[in-house]
């Protein structure tokens, strides 16, 4: 089981099993919110401790779709952690413990900041993955 919280501890979270991939997110919006590595998980596995009520969706404007989450005391981002979809991306950040995963790819690098260096061999694309 991982544990996941924001920095005040309003907010906690547990998965009941690992995410499925890890990811580094360069798009401007996501770099603005501090989502850029992002945790792909599972609806079934969210399992919510407490402070579920302290969770504030942004609602996005076109050409944005994908609303982002945050905990409305301390400002901690939590990625897509309300979506109702069976799998999103959670803040990486906000997890608490180690995962034993790498960072699988790298999306959106066309809009990196040119002081920011990929340092690892993952993936680049220059909009969402391809999944197969």
């Amino acid at each position: 089981m991982i544990k996941g919280s924001c920095c005040c501890k309003a907010v906690k979270f547990e998965l009941l099993n690992e995410p499925s991939m890890v990811g580094t997110c360069h798009c401007s919006r996501c770099r603005k919110v501090g989502a850029s590595a992002i945790a792909f998980v599972k609806k079934e596995d969210l399992k919510w401790i407490e402070g579920r009520s302290h969770v504030q969706l942004f609602e996005p404007t076109a050409p944005y779709i994908y609303g982002r989450c945050f905990c409305n005391i301390c400002g901690t981002s939590l990625g897509e952690i309300l979506s109702t979809e069976d799998s999103f991306p959670i803040a990486a950040n906000a997890l608490d413990g180690d995962l034993n995963l790498k960072n699988q790819f790298h999306e959106f690098v066309g809009e990196k900041p040119s002081w920011y260096e990929i340092c690892d061999n993952a993936p680049q694309n220059d909009k969402h993955p391809q999944t197969s």
